[in-house]
């Protein structure tokens, strides 16, 4: 896992989380989300542990069954990682039913070892009505998208034409949309709620 290959390599090299943290500029708190795997980092924070570690990105998301090993020890293949570009959406429509991106901040380029079928996309989150979950401001989260989610897991939902952040809960003819903050009190909508998509990794944008 992406997590522990990044613990193999600082182990390999005998440093600390609090080290690595401010080689690349980050807190010691959010390095230890990296290797507990609650948050990935950005493509630009992954090229900086590449760099520190002098390793290709391909050994930081080789298979995972693989394991990093030292220069001393026998060299291992590892497949090289292939990328595509996602859209960071910032404005999302939906008429006649139809979900239009009409404003795209830019695009981030993500592994496709994060993507198992189906089409994807980032949205900005905003405010820290979702902070009890370990998503913050100006995170980036990806998004898979469907049209629906089990009960209970974190959405994407469209509500006004702006895409919100939810746990989404299903009660009869009512959806409950829950924040993960106790300043925010749950939403109940008995109309139809759009569903844009299904979260699937937060990624830190340092």
């Amino acid at each position: 896992m992406f997590g522990e290959k990044l613990k193999s390599l600082r182990k390999i090299e005998g440093w600390t989380q609090e080290f690595v943290a401010k080689k690349i500029g980050v807190s010691k708190q959010t390095y230890s989300h990296y290797e507990r795997e609650n948050r990935t980092p950005s493509l630009k924070t992954i090229q900086k542990l590449a760099k520190i570690y002098d390793v290709d990105l391909d050994e930081i998301f080789g298979s995972e069954n693989e394991q990093v090993k030292s220069e001393k020890e026998e060299s291992v293949v590892y497949e090289v990682p292939a990328f595509e570009k996602l859209p960071i959406v910032g404005q999302i429509s939906c008429g006649n039913g139809e979900v239009a991106f009409e404003e795209i901040e830019g695009y981030e380029d993500t592994p496709k070892s994060w993507l198992n079928g189906g089409s994807y996309f980032y949205l900005r989150t905003k405010g820290d009505s979702m902070s009890g979950a370990r998503i913050h401001d100006g995170d980036l989260v990806l998004i898979r998208q469907q049209p629906d989610v089990e009960d209970g897991e974190i959405a994407a939902v469209l509500i006004d034409d702006e895409a919100v952040l939810k746990r989404v809960y299903k009660r009869n003819n009512t959806c409950i949309l829950q924040s993960e903050n106790p300043n925010y009190p749950p939403r109940f909508i008995s109309d139809d709620v759009k569903i844009l998509g299904k979260l699937k990794k937060i990624v830190i944008n340092v």
